[in-house]
């Protein structure tokens, strides 16, 4: 077990997930904390990886780091989403298990899980049909991590767990207009136009000085910025967003996924994870969510009033969808002593608050 004094690599501690894991760690007493930004440690360089644990020797290792984003950019940068998380993974869980690292904590996504999954998604529904198309390949990397995570288990009995968190959002999300989650994504398009609606140009010059637009910041003239800005679907009027509205999703806050993640890394081992009577030992990874739903649509309306923008919401319905519904079964993590506790309302405020402040985490 791990004591407070144990060295704890957090890979990808600047971000999302990394960034919630590590302030949950340090709330529960947690003080030999590693982390490496990508400027001091690619974690696509095989030989960095290995000279990072050569020299820290960690006790336990949280990968939280991947190359993540949104539909339009898992459907356009299809080989970046493969082979930069498969290196990322091969590197990290390899030189963790050579450098005698017993437990370890990988990060999915329930984008594991096939397009027509019956809902809600238990674990066991892994490889059972076809997945969605548009993140295939981000979600065959995630498959390959938690199957190195459980194999490594069965062949050298480790304790390398891995979680597969629904959707999240939360502080030091990211806001990039083509490769944010959904939530951040629909939080500033709808935040940028209401700011035009009311000409308040002073906070949307703020806005793209923190987060350029393609190069575009807030120096250009304010036609160079609306003519940015139309290319996304924002104007002063309307904000047009991808798709439908109407497929079904479930929202995670980025401090619970933290908290039930350090709960499972700290509580549970490989032998929790499967019934000991099973022949074939396999699907071991654990949902993380909420277990509860909304639409896009109806997400997008929440935010709407909580900003409070005058103008209208379109869907722009040749743009794909994704996958319809996904909705986790967290009866594993339930049994295993962890519930969430944050709605999505409250949970959308949290986000805008934190957006207002002005912290800059540039993915361009």
């Amino acid at each position: 077990m791990l004591d407070k004094n144990s060295k704890i690599y957090v890979a990808g501690h600047r971000g999302l997930v990394g960034s919630a894991i590590w302030k949950n760690l340090e709330a529960r007493g947690f003080t030999n904390l590693v982390g490496r930004t990508h400027k001091e440690l690619d974690l696509l360089d095989g030989a960095a990886v290995k000279r990072f644990f050569d020299e820290e020797q960690p006790d336990a290792v949280v990968l939280a780091a991947a190359h993540v984003g949104g539909i339009m950019a898992n459907l356009r940068y299809r080989a970046d989403f493969i082979y930069e998380n498969l290196q990322i993974q091969q590197n990290v869980i390899g030189e963790a298990w050579r450098h005698g690292v017993k437990r370890l904590l990988f990060l999915g996504s329930t984008c594991i899980y096939p397009r027509e999954a019956p809902q809600p998604m238990t674990e066991d529904t892994l490889l059972t049909s076809p997945l969605e198309y548009t993140n295939e390949p981000y979600a065959i990397a995630k498959i390959a991590g938690l199957k190195m995570c459980e194999s490594f288990n069965l062949q050298y009995g480790t304790n390398y767990i891995a979680v597969m968190p629904t959707n999240l959002y939360g502080p030091n999300d990211n806001f990039h207009l083509e490769n944010s989650h959904v939530l951040p994504a629909m939080i500033r398009k709808i935040h940028l136009a209401k700011c035009l609606n009311e000409g308040d140009w002073d906070a949307v010059r703020k806005d793209i000085n923190l987060r350029p637009v393609e190069g575009v910041d807030g120096n250009a003239s304010e036609q160079e910025i609306i003519d940015i800005l139309g290319k996304y679907g924002i104007s002063s009027e309307s904000v047009t967003l991808w798709g439908t509205g109407a497929p079904m999703r479930e929202f995670l806050w980025s401090e619970e996924m933290a908290d039930a993640s350090v709960h499972v890394l700290l509580n549970v081992d490989f032998h929790d994870t499967y019934d000991a009577d099973c022949k074939e030992i396999r699907n071991c990874h654990i949902n993380v969510g909420t277990g509860k739903e909304v639409s896009i649509r109806q997400a997008a309306e929440m935010i709407v009033k909580e900003i409070d923008f005058k103008g209208q919401l379109l869907w722009d319905s040749s743009k794909p969808d994704g996958t319809m519904r996904k909705l986790t079964d967290v009866s594993k993590l339930h049994a295993l002593g962890w519930q969430h506790k944050i709605e999505i309302k409250e949970g959308i405020h949290r986000l805008y608050q934190w957006y207002l402040q002005g912290i800059c985490i540039n993915h361009i």
